[in-house]
């Protein structure tokens, strides 16, 4: 499917693994504005295809307290379908939430579902290349995921306005900025600040591509910046794109702007590390 399709692409029942144990996940709305408020069992619902080039794990935002499914989940699946990528759309569990047995789940929970979403696509047998594509805190997501030691290593992962070093409690921007609640969401980001030289389990190995945006209110480009920094210095492979007139959360509706073009570069970025 091409990105010119979007914002209505022709929506497909994915294929679902259970990843652990739970009640069954609801929705809230309807497609293409699906949203899981509630998050009881981590799930991967994969969108195959005849003949794939490559395999891409796909990590929607929602700030770790829900999870935007279509805009940043299915939406961006069916974009790589369009490229000749299976996309599987990790449905995973929120740090700090109720778990079902009058606990909340901890501040790693995001992370563990992510290792067996890795576990399960590594046993399928396929050589397939890896790539691990994330928006919004599924930016973070996909980032923490790219720095992971796993027989299943990426060929890269895909940013987009991602939340991946500035929510840190000592590195904020803007300074002063308060903790994020739940405090397990907040130590996860302190656990897995990406890009900070002083902070090397955070600096991903594989190429990065980031997609931000100059104004973003709610994601500072400074998040960005931070990590170009670094790679300079340390040598890493980023590409880096900071659109001007972009808002938060453009995903792959918002084409008001030069950001519309991001899906292009992305798509040859992918290419290039094929």
């Amino acid at each position: 499917m091409n990105f010119s399709s979007f914002p209505y692409p022709v929506m497909r029942a994915p294929e679902i693994t259970f990843l652990s144990e739970g009640s069954a996940n609801r929705f809230s709305g309807e497609w293409p504005d699906r949203l899981l408020g509630t998050v009881t069992r981590a799930e991967l619902h994969s969108f195959t295809i005849a003949a794939p080039r490559a395999r891409a794990i796909v990590y929607a935002g929602g700030g770790y307290t829900q999870i935007f499914y279509d805009k940043e989940g299915t939406e961006v699946a069916l974009w790589l379908n369009g490229l000749g990528i299976d996309a599987h759309v990790l449905v995973h569990r929120l740090p700090g939430a109720p778990d079902g047995n009058s606990d909340v789940f901890p501040k790693n929970i995001a992370l563990r579902d992510g290792l067996a979403a890795l576990d399960h696509l590594a046993g399928d047998g396929s050589a397939l290349p890896l790539f691990h594509v994330g928006l919004s805190s599924g930016g973070h997501l996909a980032a923490v995921m790219a720095c992971q030691r796993h027989a299943l290593s990426p060929r890269g992962a895909l940013i987009a306005y991602a939340p991946i070093n500035a929510n840190h409690r000592l590195h904020k921007i803007p300074l002063g900025k308060p903790d994020y609640p739940p405090i397990e969401k907040q130590d996860f980001y302190d656990d897995w600040p990406i890009g900070l030289a002083n902070h090397p389990h955070g600096l991903p190995k594989a190429p990065l591509f980031l997609a931000y945006a100059l104004h973003d209110q709610s994601v500072p480009v400074q998040h960005a910046l931070r990590l170009v920094e670094t790679a300079a210095a340390a040598g890493l492979d980023v590409d880096a794109h900071i659109f001007g007139t972009a808002p938060h959360g453009f995903a792959l509706r918002d084409r008001a702007g030069s950001h519309a073009l991001w899906p292009e570069l992305a798509a040859d970025w992918i290419d290039r590390h094929l």
